[in-house]
């Protein structure tokens, strides 16, 4: 019984592929066909898919910076994704691009920026 447990919970923790945009073609068919919704720090590019689950891709640029902060950065917005992904919607593609000025920004200016355009685009349950 024990390691039912284990395994239900080391699911909740970490995303499964299902829940992730993998393929070049995916992003492109989202930036080509989706709704973009931007704030200071975010760009979020949002599709709907007609899937019962939604899909969260990141994409960031090199302008942003080295690859340590550019992973540190991609790092920090998975935990928010997988934090809130029950409040998400089902069904959309969703690609988050940060800006520059996110390398600034702490966690939580971070998290309260993605939450921003989510209730922006109309993405949130609640």
């Amino acid at each position: 019984m024990l390691d039912g447990f284990l395994i239900v919970f080391m699911r909740s923790i970490a995303m499964d592929k299902v829940y992730r945009l993998r393929t070049n073609k995916d992003f492109k068919n989202v930036y080509k066909r989706g709704k973009n919704y931007w704030n200071r720090n975010l760009i979020l590019y949002v599709k709907n898919n007609g899937l019962e689950n939604s899909r969260i891709g990141f994409s960031i640029t090199k302008k942003v910076g080295n690859s340590v902060v550019r992973n540190k950065i991609r790092r920090r917005m998975k935990e928010v994704c997988r934090l809130n992904f029950d409040n998400i919607k089902v069904g959309y593609d969703i690609i988050f691009i940060p800006k520059k000025n996110v390398v600034d920004i702490t966690y939580l200016e971070l998290e309260s920026a993605m939450l921003h355009l989510l209730k922006k685009g109309n993405l949130l349950k609640r």
